[in-house]
């Protein structure tokens, strides 16, 4: 039973005292890594999940239902009792779920809620809004210009004044998919054209042109209360199905942390240039936004420029993330959502994590489901965290492209990568696959190159 909460705002000095029933929402590899530390903390009281999967329903109890349906969020948040609601996807937070939350006379006015409202959601739900955020706020970004349908013969000119390749972005949300990016100007064009003609539906309205950088790839998360933020331990992620970064864009085929050329130098011009302006340019602009934000960095020769925004953790980087911090997520969580961050320290392993998803024959296209997965029992030495997963007769099977994520850590990168691929082949389902060089590049980053 959870302890009386004092009236008023939450503050500081009370959190170790606290019991917090929590709820949980989503249902993947993200939900699970996030379900898995909360489950560490001594302070948790009663913990739920909306809709959760095998994985997460084995740590907290499952509510079947979709996270779209706020009115049973709702209910849920008042008939469980809940102190902290945790959002895991983006798209309820781009819809406003903490706007309407606080919007409901029956819940509880310090309910404690772990994202933006839909003002802050902005900077993922728009791409728009996000590049001229950054233009207000002198953020490091790729030069670029907006389109609407009606201004096709614009971005085609505005394409043709650029060199290759090409990036085009379909503006709104796209299940991380709405980013081409094409060698030719051909298939530039061929793309805007099936952006505009509903290739992502409404998100594709608008689309966003722009210069491409050349460089590495990174995605930094930090916990911001709206003043100060902790930063959370960065992670290289593996966009593309095949070895070596070929193929179509996928949701993440795995992980690494830490990132090599992520020294002391580079950290301290992502804070400066990009995490503070940030954070500042959000309470300038009087959005109160507490929970996580996602960086999604590129290193063009030692400086980085932001590619995107997302307004909650990433994934698969999260299962990455997760596994080397040491202090307690939740306690963190609360001070956030409660608005002072202040007492808080966040302490971060020394060792590697990496992570390998084990994905469906056909993903990211067409793919079956249903499958009966074997070999789970025998993985007791890495953690095993459910992406795409769900129980028929009482037997595991499997319900998504990606299946689940392997994760374990070492003293270094290759020892952290050779656990998970010493045991990513006893895991099996029909038609299951996976990359087989997650973290190499790393491993083999070059001395001094930046």
């Amino acid at each position: 039973m959870r302890s009386a909460r004092p009236a008023g705002n939450v503050n500081r000095y009370y959190y170790k005292d606290m019991k917090y029933n929590v709820l949980l929402l989503g249902s993947g590899g993200r939900e699970h890594a996030l379900a898995w530390k909360i489950a560490q903390s001594p302070m948790l009281g009663d913990f739920y999940a909306l809709p959760g999967n095998p994985g997460i329903n084995a740590i907290a109890e499952g509510i079947e239902g979709k996270v779209s349906d706020f009115d049973l969020i709702r209910r849920t948040v008042v008939e469980k009792n809940i102190d902290m609601v945790v959002c895991g996807p983006e798209d309820p937070l781009v819809e406003g779920l903490k706007d309407f939350l606080k919007s409901c006379p029956d819940v509880k006015g310090d309910l404690l809620f772990v994202g933006p409202g839909k003002d802050g959601a902005r900077l993922e739900g728009s791409k728009d809004f996000a590049k001229e955020f950054m233009a207000r706020h002198g953020i490091p970004t790729a030069a670029y210009r907006s389109f609407t349908a009606e201004q096709r013969n614009e971005a085609s000119a505005f394409l043709r004044s650029l060199r290759p390749p090409y990036v085009v972005k379909a503006d709104g949300l796209a299940a991380g998919k709405g980013v081409i990016i094409s060698q030719s100007l051909e298939e530039a064009e061929e793309s805007l054209e099936h952006i505009f003609g509903g290739q992502f539906g409404s998100a594709g309205a608008k689309v966003v042109i722009e210069e491409y950088l050349d460089g590495v790839e990174v995605s930094f998360f930090v916990l911001t209360d709206g003043h100060g933020y902790l930063l959370l331990p960065e992670a290289k992620d593996y966009k593309r199905i095949w070895d070596g970064d070929k193929g179509l864009n996928t949701g993440g085929m795995g992980s690494v942390s830490p990132v090599p050329f992520c020294d002391g130098e580079f950290v301290e011009k992502v804070r400066s240039r990009i995490i503070e302006p940030t954070v500042k340019g959000l309470e300038s602009e009087n959005m109160d936004y507490r929970g996580f934000i996602f960086f999604g960095l590129m290193n063009c020769g030692g400086d980085p420029y932001v590619i995107e925004y997302n307004v909650r953790m990433g994934d698969p980087e999260t299962e990455s993330v997760m596994l080397r911090i040491d202090s307690d997520l939740l306690a963190h969580m609360a001070a956030a959502a409660g608005g002072d961050l202040s007492g808080q320290t966040i302490k971060v392993s020394r060792q590697a994590a990496v992570t390998a998803i084990v994905v469906s024959g056909g993903y990211p296209e067409k793919y079956g489901k249903g499958y009966p997965v074997s070999g789970l029992e025998a993985l007791t030495d890495i953690t095993v965290f459910h992406a795409g997963t769900a129980m028929k007769d009482g037997k595991l099977v499997t319900s998504g492209g990606r299946v689940l994520a392997l994760s374990a850590t070492g003293e270094t990168i290759p020892d952290a990568r050779d656990r998970v691929y010493s045991r990513v082949d006893t895991v099996s389902f029909d038609g299951s696959f996976h990359r087989g060089d997650i973290a190499l590049d790393m491993i083999n980053w070059p001395a001094g190159k930046r």
